[in-house]
């Protein structure tokens, strides 16, 4: 499921979009291969009698309760989980059918951490905790590539420090803005 662009300012610029990590879907993408080869192997190894097909369809309706509770319904949320570094904010979107937004603007961002264990360190990903002025913080969880996310971020409050000088510094308009890197990460996408 796509971002809706219309979420975005005019003149807001989209910088990242990400979902979480696909080792985040793999358990029950495995569950749900399961589900099928027990129903497959029920379907072959019952007798055809009447006892047989209704231990087939107990088997079933477990194997598809089984399914699309623990196997379906986590890969529909990962699919509509979205990380999204625009210019201005950050913004976490999830839910399938009631969804929740939360936007962080740069400017309110204290602090930014990356913690990974050893799975995360082998797959790239992270969990990345964004602590905000008023005691608020953002938690993406299994973020791809989460060091360059996290330095990516850092970029952004950086620029946005910049473009948006507070009133008490008098020599901010000495400053330069820094140049945005260009690369396989840092494309700039549009919705």
């Amino acid at each position: 499921m796509a971002f809706p662009a219309e979420v975005l300012a005019e003149e807001e610029e989209l910088v990242l979009h990400l979902h979480p990590h696909w080792k985040t879907a793999l358990g029950p993408g495995l569950l749900v291969l399961i589900a099928v080869v027990v129903t497959a192997v029920a379907w072959v190894m019952l007798p055809v009698t009447e006892g047989g097909r209704i231990a087939f369809l107990v088997v079933a309706a477990i194997m598809v309760y089984q399914g699309v509770r623990y196997g379906v319904a986590p890969l529909v949320v990962w699919r509509c989980t979205h990380y999204v570094l625009t210019d201005e904010r950050i913004l976490l979107q999830d839910g399938v059918i009631a969804r929740e937004r939360r936007d962080l603007p740069l400017n309110r961002v204290n602090d930014h951490v990356v913690t990974q264990s050893v799975l995360d360190r082998l797959f790239g990903t992270g969990t990345l905790k964004i602590d905000s002025i008023g005691e608020r913080a953002v938690v993406l969880t299994a973020v791809p590539r989460a060091q360059q996310v996290q330095t990516l971020l850092y970029e952004l409050i950086e620029q946005d420090r910049l473009l948006r000088p507070d009133d008490d510094d008098a020599d901010e308009d000495e400053r330069e803005v820094p140049v945005q890197r260009k690369g396989f990460l840092f494309k700039k996408q549009r919705g």
